[in-house]
């Protein structure tokens, strides 16, 4: 079971983009994820007549190592660790090391 999973909402702890929070669009195999809106790149894209693609400047977000983003805790405002604990039913859910709050809602 991973700490970060896709749709999280994180806060981004080093970098340029430090102090700002976006949703994490993908989380890839490398330890590495992808943040909606932050550790933008710029890509010069060759245009394909063939596929329909345009060519120019192209904004798109670049991966950031996991180790450099908190998942945002709504209840302190803040970034905040998590750990694990296991329900009365037996299911493991993901908890915020704070205030031992379960992060997901279902």
């Amino acid at each position: 079971m991973k700490k970060i999973r896709k749709g999280d909402m994180v806060v981004l702890i080093a970098g340029r983009d430090k102090g700002r929070r976006g949703a994490v669009i993908e989380v890839l195999a490398d330890d590495r994820v992808r943040v909606e809106g932050l550790n933008m790149s710029k890509k010069h894209q060759r245009p394909n007549p063939q596929a329909g693609q345009q060519g120019g400047i192209i904004e798109r977000e670049a991966p950031l190592h996991i180790s450099n983003v908190l998942i945002y805790n709504p209840a302190t405002q803040k970034g905040d660790r998590v750990g694990f604990k296991s329900l009365e039913n037996g299911r493991k859910v993901r908890v915020f090391k704070s205030n031992n709050e379960t992060v997901d809602a279902k």
